[in-house]
């Protein structure tokens, strides 16, 4: 019986959203409601999108530039490179492998300086474990014994130089001279400039070649390590673990997961804090129901009396007032993932319209290391929040519910006279 009467128990609960002349203020507040749940799930499938494009990102331009892993001598220098090269690239899961030689050291053109990073490659392998050897406009001109170097973009403005300049490297391996102890320095060409859309590396890395690299540190025919591309990105430190223990140790190994660690830990820690934050807003928006609700009950006192006189059951009363309830948070939760995904699809042109509107710099890749502000939308994720928000909707309709289930109707009948 009770199943057959269960439409009606919607329409009535349906018919109380309605915006008529005696209702108005229970409307309004129903529509203030449906409001904050949608501005709260929009602004939560936004944050969410942001946080994954985020991580995502970063990961790649990382990626690209870092790669995989890195095995290197525990002395700074790995001598015999060349058999190990060999001997571990025909290893399972290995894409490819290249020398590289690391240091730092101060660039000086005329009154500008600024510390960076060197990496010594060898253009003709570097391409297959490094996007942006592929990439970096300069790499091929690289040679050996010509002292070419390329530059990060914002590395290269700083120092306010362009393809063909020349700049002064200085390390901190010093010669010895009657006068002391002197830093060692060799001019180098500007080859090129590249872009990596990290902030770190486009401000702290240059490139130069593997035998210019290992001249100026006086590394003889041994390079840093060897740097791997492999099939598997995400299984980097089992592998590069397993592959020292397979040469019998006596290596220093990293991989990208260990080196920026903290970039990703942060992320972690800050989208869990910012998911609960918002939850938190989307479930203050959602018990407004039941502010809505108790005010309906209490005004349609006489219609639940009318409708329990006529044969209704307290379990039909209390489906009409979770009806509206459920009305109100299904509305405001699908109108707040429309709208989310809206935005989020639409957000780097947002970003440039208001940052071309107002003036200002709201990705600063000096803060964020990444000059734009990434979406990336998971069904998964934005199904989670869209049936939660809908749960707290359906949850804050309880206790209305069940006191308007609860009404005697001869009280409210008696009232009504």
């Amino acid at each position: 019986m009770s199943e057959s009467r269960l439409p009606w128990t919607w329409w009535i609960g349906a018919r109380y959203l309605r915006l008529r002349r005696d209702d108005r203020f229970v409307g309004f507040i129903s529509a203030i409601s449906m409001l904050g749940i949608a501005l709260g799930v929009a602004v939560l499938v936004v944050v969410l999108s942001v946080m994954n494009g985020f991580e995502r990102t970063l990961r790649e331009r990382i990626l690209d530039v870092a790669g995989h892993a890195t095995l290197e001598g525990l002395e700074g220098r790995l001598e015999d490179w060349r058999g190990l090269q060999e001997q571990t690239g025909a290893a399972p899961g290995v894409v490819a492998v290249a020398p590289y030689v690391e240091g730092r050291g101060m660039l000086v053109a005329g009154p500008r300086s600024a510390g960076v990073q060197l990496r010594g490659i060898d253009p003709g392998q570097e391409g297959a474990v490094s996007a942006l050897a592929r990439q970096a406009g300069g790499v091929p001109a690289l040679r050996e014994g010509g002292f070419g170097i390329v530059l990060g973009r914002v590395l290269a403005e700083q120092l306010g130089v362009a393809p063909g300049d020349r700049v002064l490297l200085v390390i901190a391996q010093g010669n010895v001279t009657p006068a002391g102890v002197v830093p060692r320095m060799r001019r180098f060409t500007v080859e090129g400039v590249f872009e990596a859309g990290m902030y770190e590396y486009d401000r702290g890395l240059a490139l130069l070649h593997l035998s210019d690299a290992q001249r100026l540190f006086r590394l003889g025919g041994d390079v840093t390590g060897l740097r791997y591309a492999i099939e598997q990105p995400y299984a980097a430190p089992g592998f590069i673990r397993g592959l020292a223990v397979e040469l019998g140790g006596g290596f220093y190994i990293s991989d990208w997961t260990r080196r920026n660690g903290n970039f990703f830990r942060s992320i972690q820690v800050t989208r869990t804090i910012m998911m609960v934050v918002l939850l938190l807003v989307v479930a203050v928006a959602a018990f407004n129901i039941v502010s809505t609700l108790v005010m309906v009950v209490k005004q349609k006192r006489e219609d639940i009396a009318i409708l329990r006189t006529l044969g209704s059951t307290p379990r039909e009363i209390l489906s009409v007032f979770v009806a509206q309830g459920t009305a109100i948070g299904l509305v405001g939760t699908l109108a707040g993932v429309a709208l989310g995904l809206a935005i989020a699809f639409n957000l780097t042109a947002i970003v440039q319209a208001l940052e071309g509107g107002l003036g200002v710099t709201l990705v600063d890749a000096r803060v964020y290391y990444i000059d734009e502000l990434p979406a990336d939308v998971r069904a998964g994720e934005v199904m989670r929040v869209a049936l939660t928000a809908l749960a707290l909707g359906v949850l804050s309709t309880l206790y209305p519910a069940w006191r308007a289930a609860r009404a005697a109707p001869a009280e409210a009948l008696r009232s009504e006279v």
